[in-house]
């Protein structure tokens, strides 16, 4: 049999279902029209011209003209720029391809000699570096500012770093800015500053987080958003430091360089951007943002000279090095945050943590982070309480501005071995301490302080040591996360960097850098895949089955709570 032919639908329509539609239609046009007319858009009116019976028609017409040529002739100069630009950055990025495939052809034949070329180089997130750009800051600068987070002064103070001012043998000076003063009760920062004042001038300071600059304006307007600049962009203290120093340039008869140094997270580039008015400096949560000598012209008498970060000696006890060393809570390692969660939680009120966090009793520290990635909502699969990210969270929150806690000053004041009355008495000469106490006690009445009952007291640790001294650095150690331990990622690194223009070019290497991740990431698989020339050893691949088992083992074990030791394995489900 033949088989039918499949007619197809057809596409007419009935008329009551067609005038239906044209109906709905002219609705729609003229709710759109109404609509037009509330909101006030009319159609652009067309120039009418110069009308003819006008004197000088002439003229203006000749002027028109000249202006539509002057905007064509912009309009094509333009263009060119544009055209060039695109070939420089063609021909740049053709070079360092090329260099790139040189240099790995030659890596290949000689690689004792790129080593020696590469261990010339030093990284700028490297210890040595820090210590080597804060040394320039000292040597540079003609007074010394050193930033001191108000919860914490005393572990905020750096012994080595002091004794290298006052023993410098030049005029240098030494200020001490007390920051973040709103977020400690105003009777304890009238004690701290009664207390510093005996040592060094201190000045009460409170820096702005957050400034305005001309790109975020721009996205602002173009955006139509509303950003509440209130509260993150006021800053107090500002006009009394530029007061001081002010007054003791004018006692020198020239102008003078303020280096600001401190640990991580105290807020040196936030002093420098509330002096200056604006955003002068990159500021970020992460410690470590500032990597090199920045220089900031406040005016024609005063620069100002940002410094990275002091690093804290490892010879510190836990706490100091939880929360004065530069760790990169992102990559580091979870055993160095987790044991620097604990020392927090062990130096503070039990009750004050728990009344802050809203959780319930607990008898250790791994157990107050599961309690609080179950409040929270950080578990992993299975419902087990993710512990590693809730410990960073936690220390991001200390070092920030987030927790507001405070520490009391020593009962008695014991004079540090390197200040003497002399050193003391040098230190304060040039500025008006009568003027300056003044200022400082219209700045805490200004300010709104946190009562007591809502702040945690917290224990200080005293003095926290620091490496200035680039002899003196030790490369090696957990708390440094961006320095990689292998030794091929680094070569990798400082090839890079031998090949990158400028600090500017910021997109340009982070796109390398990815792409240079990748590759690595390939070459380990094929590493792991081909254990010998051609041959497969099966004592290697059992022992390496053995210890990944082992480490999959460990790794949930502290994943675990203390109460679910014979809870149900659910990586044994995966293979």
């Amino acid at each position: 049999m033949k088989r039918p032919k499949l007619r197809k639908a057809s596409k007419r329509l009935s008329c009551h279902k067609r005038y239906k539609i044209q109906k709905k239609i002219r609705e729609h046009h003229r709710k759109v029209r109404k609509e037009a007319k509330k909101r006030g858009h009319k159609k652009p009116k067309k120039d009418p011209g110069i009308p003819s019976a006008a004197p000088f028609k002439e003229e203006l017409l000749r002027e028109a003209e000249q202006r539509k040529q002057r905007l064509e002739e912009l309009k094509q100069k333009q263009k060119l720029n544009r055209q060039k630009e695109h070939e420089k950055k063609r021909k740049l990025e053709a070079k360092k391809n090329a260099a790139k495939i040189k240099e790995k052809a030659e890596g290949k034949e000689s690689p004792g000699k790129s080593k020696g070329k590469t261990n010339k180089l030093l990284n700028k997130n490297s210890k040595k570096s820090f210590c080597r750009e804060l040394m320039k800051v000292l040597e540079a600068s003609d007074v010394v500012l050193e930033v001191l987070d108000a919860r914490d002064p005393m572990g905020c103070r750096c012994p080595q770093l002091e004794q290298a001012v006052t023993c410098s043998g030049g005029n240098k000076k030494l200020l001490l800015v007390l920051n973040k003063i709103d977020l400690v009760p105003k009777d304890n920062i009238e004690k701290w500053l009664n207390y510093l004042k005996k040592e060094f001038p201190t000045v009460a300071f409170k820096s702005a987080t957050m400034m305005k600059d001309k790109t975020m304006q721009e996205q602002v307007t173009k955006r139509r958003a509303r950003v509440d600049f209130s509260e993150n962009s006021q800053y107090f203290g500002s006009k009394c430091l530029l007061k001081l120093l002010q007054e003791y340039s004018k006692t020198q008869d020239k102008g003078i360089q303020v280096g600001v140094v401190g640990f991580p997270n105290v807020g040196k580039s936030s002093v420098i951007n509330s002096l200056k008015g604006k955003r002068a400096c990159n500021v970020g949560l992460a410690r470590g943002v500032t990597k090199s000598m920045q220089i900031v012209h406040l005016d024609k008498q005063t620069k100002m000279l940002d410094s990275p970060s002091i690093i804290a000696d490892p010879s510190n006890s836990a706490l100091a090095l939880a929360l004065r060393s530069i760790i990169d809570t992102e990559g580091s390692d979870s055993a160095d945050v987790l044991e620097g969660v604990n020392a927090i939680i062990n130096h503070c009120s039990k009750q004050q943590i728990m009344m802050h966090y809203n959780i319930p009793d607990f008898r250790d520290p791994e157990e107050f982070l599961s309690l609080l990635a179950q409040k929270r909502g950080m578990l992993k699969k299975g419902g087990v309480p993710d512990i590693e990210n809730m410990a960073k969270l936690v220390l991001c929150d200390w070092t920030g501005a987030r927790i507001k806690y405070y520490s009391q000053p020593p009962g008695f004041q014991k004079l540090p071995p390197y200040l003497t009355e002399q050193k003391i008495a040098e230190m304060q000469e040039g500025f008006n301490l009568n003027n300056l106490e003044e200022e400082n006690s219209n700045t805490v009445q200004a300010l709104k302080h946190p009562s007591p009952a809502s702040s945690i007291v917290f224990q200080s640790a005293g003095m926290t040591n620091g490496t200035i001294e680039e002899n003196k650095v030790i490369e090696e150690g957990p708390e440094w996360a961006n320095m990689e331990t292998s030794k091929e990622e680094e070569e990798e690194e400082e090839e890079e960097e031998e090949f990158t223009e400028s600090d500017d070019d910021e997109d340009d290497v982070e796109e390398e850098d990815d792409d240079d991740v990748e590759e690595e990431s390939q070459v380990q698989v094929t590493r792991r895949t081909k254990p010998g020339k051609g041959q497969t050893n099966p004592t290697n691949s059992k022992e390496q089955m053995a210890g990944n088992e082992r480490s999959r083992s460990l790794s949930f074990s502290l994943d675990k709570p203390a109460d679910e030791d014979d809870a149900y394995d659910f990586n044994t489900d995966y293979v």
